[in-house]
């Protein structure tokens, strides 16, 4: 979503180069581009800004090493005009003339880059014709009819922006990737479930995994003669709040929580991501919620191929078209077509001379490609890896034989050491790492750590239960660790004779508030500095981000993982955490490549507050499979007793 505050020139709060980081001038050329169609400007250039943005989000160097070296001009994308640009913000502070055209773009105008459907081109041409400078104004303008009488609109374009604006109303972000599958899956079973349906399918953003869902996307394979008792069927689904449209091929509706067939629940969340979110005013919310959903309805001889289509993600489809153009075939939602001797057939009509495909596997095989995990979909890298017949073996849930950062009642959990170990082994796992948090963690003005004088304790039973396991020939075991607070300086909490006393600690940044009023820089550094500590075993939740609550603490995550990958090389063991959370899943999957590429172990942590809470893990083991991870990758794939013996390495 845009700020609904705008956005404004960044202030360096440096006083020494480099004054501005890699994300600050990304975030910018960003902005650039999008203001500078909002303003009208030369389409080259709008288009020169986008590409520095992208270029530079995937360029894995140093930034600031770039430009003391004087090769931003060698990225592909960066011109000499944009190089300049960089150069003299990271060197001198300055943007050139940006600030004028930031100040030139009324914040009316960005903040209706919100309203889903809305780009800046379409926003432009209102304000130019109609002199429309906000959202009120805009609906407004389309509740009295002004919209559609514009060129290139129409009435229902303009119904379509009323929904948009009351979308955006309605909601302040997308849901959470487990809110969307809630939702999705319960509405595509009862879909399933329908006489005339022979198949029903969730696609969209929520069959990829994305951490966080816009709205559903169901596919459902129906006979023509079936369409009709197949839509009242659905309109007649209890949980659905409003009907918004019902055609021959789609339907469009709002689910409310009433869908699910248990009661809305935030059980397994705990007191600090709860109070990020906004504590019971959220929950309250969240129970009430909704979510828009769409069902399209096709023949089953299409079925794969919308399948396809409304998975996604929208830069995977243009790649897979472009694919087809090269071997002389046309690609859409309805088939695969030879472009000669396709005529004027369109749709379903062309959609009966197409290529026979029952399963997607088949449309990637007649365009000579492996077929693609609905998880790696994102154009990044998966069409050259499907091409080469390259693509990783992705890490599966039950390769998952423990995970090493989970709560019990000594700190904020609400089970007792030994119903922790019960809910584990109950889930098949070998091992359950425990970390409660240090004793210098305070929430709402109370202690919630673990004091010093009772490690020790917690030890010893830990101990008595892994002996009396092994007794008994029982494969399980507990590891002792903690969940030790990186503190403001790098330092970590409890002294270092403690932390050396622990099978693993885990490392995490709890008080979000003064490293989020801190630079980039300074963050980076500091952090590092904590994961050089020879006690120090694994990032935990290495940004503090919580979904739909609050953005990261400014982190340069690239270096962070070279450190660590440089730690690794020297046979130090230094892990990143997937926090599997749905609440967080951080360390996004974007980078967990490049985590694999500079040797970093990833460890799927569900930190659990609670026994339902392990189950989590499954969320973790989703974004790791969009990182393209493979088990060898997952630290918590390995055995109970192989990994007993890696954290206690170098102890």
């Amino acid at each position: 979503m845009v700020s609904v505050h705008g956005w404004v020139i960044p202030r360096s709060r440096r006083s020494e180069p480099p004054f501005f980081t890699k994300n600050q001038i990304i975030s910018v050329l960003e902005q650039v581009g999008t203001l500078l169609q909002l303003d009208g400007a030369n389409p080259f250039r709008v288009r020169a800004y986008e590409n520095a943005s992208r270029s530079l989000s995937s360029h894995e160097d140093n930034l600031w090493e770039t430009v003391q070296e004087g090769t931003l001009i060698e990225i592909k994308g960066i011109g000499k005009g944009i190089a300049g640009l960089i150069d003299e913000a990271m060197n001198e502070g300055t943007w050139g003339d940006l600030d004028s055209l930031y100040q030139k773009v009324p914040k009316g105008l960005i903040e209706m880059l919100g309203v889903p459907g809305l780009g800046p081109k379409r926003i432009k041409q209102f304000h130019d014709e109609l002199g429309i400078e906000s959202i009120a104004e805009l609906r407004s303008a389309a509740e009295e009819g002004a919209l559609a009488n514009l060129p290139r609109m129409g009435k229902k374009m303009e119904e379509r922006i009323l929904e948009g604006i009351d979308l955006l109303a309605r909601f302040t972000g997308r849901r959470r990737l487990d809110i969307g599958l809630l939702y999705g899956e319960a509405f595509e079973r009862r879909i399933s479930s329908i006489s005339g349906v022979q198949r029903a399918q969730l696609a969209g953003s929520a069959r990829r995994r994305k951490e966080s869902i816009g709205d559903l996307d169901i596919v459902a394979a129906v006979e023509n003669e079936d369409i009709e008792k197949v839509t009242d069927a659905i309109l007649s689904i209890p949980g659905i709040a409003e009907i918004k449209g019902a055609g021959d091929s789609k339907i469009s509706l709002i689910l409310e929580s009433t869908i699910f067939e248990e009661a809305f629940s935030n059980s397994t969340i705990d007191e600090g991501v709860l109070a990020a979110l906004g504590g019971e005013a959220w929950e309250e919310l969240e129970s009430n919620s909704t979510i828009d959903a769409q069902v399209r309805l096709v023949p089953p001889h299409v079925f794969a191929y919308t399948m396809a289509y409304f998975t996604g993600s929208k830069e995977h489809n243009v790649r897979m078209r472009q694919r087809a153009l090269d071997m002389g075939l046309r690609l859409n939602e309805f088939g695969l077509f030879p472009l000669d001797g396709l005529g004027d057939a369109k749709g379903l009509e062309a959609a009966a001379n197409g290529m026979p495909a029952m399963d997607e596997t088949e449309i990637y095989e007649h365009l000579q490609m492996k077929w693609v995990p609905p998880e790696m979909r994102e154009d990044m890298g998966e069409i050259e890896a499907a091409l080469s017949d390259n693509l990783p073996s992705l890490i599966e849930p039950y390769q998952v034989k423990g995970a090493l950062h989970n709560h019990t009642t000594a700190s904020d959990g609400s089970a007792s050491l030994s119903e922790m170990a019960e809910a584990a082994m109950a889930l098949g796992w070998e091992y359950l790492g425990i970390a409660d948090h240090s004793e210098v963690l305070n929430i709402g003005g109370r202690s919630i750590g673990v004091p010093q004088h009772l490690v020790k304790k917690q030890g010893n039973e830990i101990r008595e239960m892994n002996d009396k396991w092994s007794t008994e020939g029982t494969d399980f075991r507990i590891l002792h660790g903690s969940e030790c607070d990186i503190l403001a300086d790098g330092k970590l909490d409890y002294p270092d004779s403690i932390r050396r006393e622990f099978s693993h600690v885990v490392g995490s940044v709890h008080a979000i508030r003064s490293w989020r009023n801190r630079d980039e820089i300074e963050n980076t550094e500091i952090l590092i500095k904590a994961i050089e500590d020879p006690t120090f075993t694994i990032l935990g939740h290495p940004t503090g981000r919580i979904i739909g609550g609050r953005e990261g603490f400014p982190l340069d995550m690239h270096a962070v993982l070279r450190r660590m990958g440089e730690l690794n090389s020297d046979g130090v063991l230094k892990a990143c955490e997937i926090n599997a959370s749905p609440y967080r899943l951080d360390l996004d999957w974007r980078l967990c490549k490049f985590a694999k590429s500079q040797g970093v172990p990833i460890v799927i942590n569900p930190d659990a507050h609670f026994k339902k809470g392990l189950k989590d893990v499954w969320f973790g083991v989703q974004m790791a499979r969009k990182g393209w991870l493979e088990e060898q990758d997952v630290l918590n794939c390995l055995p109970g007793s192989v990994i007993e013996e890696r954290m206690m390495e170098g102890k």
